[in-house]
């Protein structure tokens, strides 16, 4: 039973399979480069387009019942490491991307909640989203993508409390130091129907912002898939090179798209035989440490707890990295 849903409900082969004889019925050869590249761009749009409405639509509902101020007096109902957890498990219905968890982490900092406390959101917020886990479900199985939400939660909240004990305040931008005030009020009440209006509206809004990085990310996962042979990827990124979760996360890092554009790329690369753990630690990199969304947050916070922030975040990740890769063949 679970194995229908995660392929053919998560999955989508069917949709495969019916793409693949649509190309067959008007003459193109899907075995082709050429024929197999449009074959999977067509796949992987299609697939992440409906996964990404229906994960939205359900998320963006949830998200409706929590409201800055909600949000901010139950973070503050915590204390210590607990308050970090619930920070990280917060970011994981909240914003798709670095460059839109930032003005959340802003109005949080501004409130008056615990620096380790933001930090802990910002970090989970991109890299590992209720989003995150549907799409790496549907691909690389359950277990795989349940320890990589778990992992990265970790990461989020070691991250956090350390930079609590390390105090840093000092460290945030004047501007919102200098600011702190409560949250806005609070929203009014809404009924079902505004729920289900604010729901379609964010999955209108975010469909508008994200589907040229799911082009992108799928147009280079097909060129990949399609044209490069797999013994470039196996000497980059696969176990002959020591250096290769390294070699991911540095190449993450300038990029930006959010976990629906990097999705088909880490696909791609784990079918050419890239390392498990290279792939995901590429992906939790392009999530986390864009370069637009690291210029964003100069902004915000002063270059040594921005240092610090990027420190946590690089080392988490490759010893995520390498640990997938060491346990690979007892994950997969």
């Amino acid at each position: 039973m679970w194995d229908f849903i995660q392929d053919q409900i998560l999955g989508m082969k069917w949709l495969n399979s019916l793409i693949q004889s649509g190309l067959q019925t008007i003459g193109a050869d899907t075995g082709t480069p050429w024929g197999g590249s449009i074959q999977f761009f067509l796949y992987d749009v299609i697939k992440i387009t409906l996964l990404l409405c229906v994960l939205i639509f359900i998320i963006s509902y949830i998200q409706s019942y929590f409201p800055p101020e909600r949000s901010r007096r139950i973070l503050g109902r915590f204390r210590g490491i607990w308050a970090n957890i619930a920070g990280a498990l917060l970011g994981t219905v909240t914003p798709f991307c670095s460059c839109s968890s930032i003005p959340v982490f802003m109005g949080f900092t501004t409130a008056g909640l615990p620096l380790g406390v933001t930090f802990s959101f910002l970090i989970s917020s991109p890299m590992v989203d209720l989003g995150s886990l549907v799409l790496l479900t549907s691909i690389f199985g359950l277990k795989i993508a349940v320890i990589y939400v778990v992992l990265g939660l970790v990461i989020a909240v070691a991250g956090g409390v350390l930079i609590e004990k390390m105090h840093m305040e000092d460290q945030v931008a004047d501007f919102i130091r200098n600011s702190r005030k409560s949250a806005d009020a609070e929203s009014a009440a809404m009924s079902f129907r505004d729920r289900i209006a604010y729901s379609r509206r964010q999955v209108t809004e975010t469909l508008k912002r994200v589907f040229l990085y799911i082009l992108t990310g799928v147009g280079i996962g097909a060129f990949i898939h399609n044209w490069i042979p797999e013994t470039w990827v196996q000497n980059v990124l696969g176990s002959d090179n020591p250096l290769g979760v390294v070699l991911a996360v540095l190449t993450g890092v300038p990029m930006y798209a959010d976990i629906f554009g990097t999705i088909p790329v880490a696909e791609a690369l784990l079918g050419k035989g890239a390392l498990l753990g290279t792939v995901l630690s590429f992906m939790m990199a392009v999530t986390t440490l864009s370069l637009p969304s690291m210029v964003m947050l100069n902004k915000v916070i002063k270059p040594k707890l921005m240092t610090v922030f990027v420190a946590i975040c690089v080392a988490g990740i490759i010893i995520v990295g390498y640990g997938f890769n060491l346990f690979q063949n007892l994950l997969m």
